[in-house]
C-alpha cells in the first residue's frame, strides 16, 4: 500500500501540490490526469523523492518514504523506479548498457564507474528489451533510435531496478499513435504482474483505456478519484475546465490510436 497523507508542496509563494490524500493498493495501475501545471508531474516527484514534500508525509508498506535518508533512500529509488518524459537515456551509450544502468543503485561504485557489469545482469538486460521487442537494438547507441523506441529502452531500465512500484511522467507526450501504443501496452503488462504502475497522462482517452482508477488534478488538487466509468462530463470539466475539455480530447487522439471514448453525460460529484 502506498498512502500519500495530507501532501503538499511549495515553492515559494507558489503551491504546486495541496493537501493531497490518496490510497493506492499494491498492484493497481492508476492514471494521473489534468491540464499542465495541475501537480501531477510535482506528486510523482514527491513520491519518488526527487522533491521532498513541504508538509504531510507519504508511507510505504508503513514506512514512511517522505523521511527517509541515506541507505534507506536510495533503496526506496531502487524499488519505486522513475520514467520520464524525455527518455534521460545516455546517448552515447549502447542500448544494453543504458538499460545495465538500472543496477547502479546499491552496487559496488568501482564497477559503476568502470561500467563492469556481469554475465548474468547482461542476459536479464536482453531480456528486458526482448520483452519489449526491442532486444535487436541492443548494440545500437541509444541516440541512433527512435523515440518510441528510446522510451521503451527506458522501460526497460526501470524493469532492471526489480521495483515494486513504477512511475511514468507523461511517457507517451512526445510520441506518435503507434508508439504511444506500444508503450502503453507494456505498462499494462508489467501491471499485470503485480507491479504498482501510477502514470501521468494529459488526455481523458489514454487514462479511460488503460487504467482501472483515474485520479484528476486541477490547480494542485485532486478534485477526482475513481473509476473510469465515474469520469462524467462535469467531472472532466472540473479537471479541465470549460475551456480545456475540447482540448483535451483533440489532445488524446493525436497522442494515442485508442479511438476516443464517449464521456457519460450523467452528473456525478468529483471525489474530494
Amino acid at each position: 500500500m502506498l498512502k500519500i497523507s495530507h501532501v503538499s508542496r511549495r515553492f515559494g509563494d507558489k503551491t504546486a501540490v495541496s493537501d493531497v490524500n490518496l490510497e493506492i493498493p499494491q498492484g493497481q495501475m492508476v492514471g494521473i490526469i489534468g491540464r499542465s501545471g495541475a501537480g501531477k508531474s510535482t506528486l510523482l516527484r514527491m513520491i519518488n523523492r526527487l522533491a521532498d514534500v513541504s508538509s504531510g508525509h507519504i508511507e510505504y508498506n508503513g514506512v514512511k518514504t517522505s523521511e527517509l535518508r541515506g541507505k534507506n533512500l536510495r533503496s526506496w529509488q531502487r524499488d519505486c523506479a522513475m520514467i520520464f518524459q524525455q527518455f534521460n537515456l545516455v546517448p552515447r551509450l549502447d542500448v544494453l548498457t543504458n538499460v545495465m544502468l538500472g543496477r547502479l543503485n546499491g552496487r559496488n561504485p568501482v564497477l559503476n564507474l568502470l561500467q563492469v557489469f556481469s554475465p548474468a545482469e547482461q542476459l536479464e538486460a536482453l531480456k528486458a528489451l526482448e520483452r519489449l521487442d526491442i532486444a535487436a537494438t541492443a548494440m545500437q547507441w541509444a541516440q541512433t533510435l527512435s523515440g518510441g523506441q528510446q522510451q521503451r529502452v527506458a522501460i526497460a531500465r526501470a524493469l532492471m531496478q526489480g521495483p515494486k512500484v513504477i512511475l511514468a511522467d507523461e511517457p507517451i507526450a512526445s510520441l506518435d499513435p503507434r508508439n504511444a501504443q506500444i508503450v502503453m501496452d507494456s505498462l499494462r503488462d508489467i501491471n499485470a504482474e503485480g507491479i504498482t504502475v501510477i502514470t501521468n497522462l494529459h488526455t481523458l482517452d489514454t487514462a479511460r483505456a488503460y487504467c482501472e482508477r483515474i485520479v484528476g488534478m486541477a490547480a494542485g488538487k485532486v478534485v477526482f478519484d475513481g473509476t473510469p466509468d465515474e469520469l462524467t462530463t462535469d467531472v472532466a470539466r472540473t479537471i479541465y475546465g470549460a475551456d480545456g475539455l475540447k482540448e483535451a480530447f483533440s489532445e488524446a487522439m493525436t497522442s494515442t490510436s485508442i479511438a476516443p471514448l464517449a464521456i457519460k453525460t450523467s452528473s456525478a460529484t468529483a471525489a474530494p
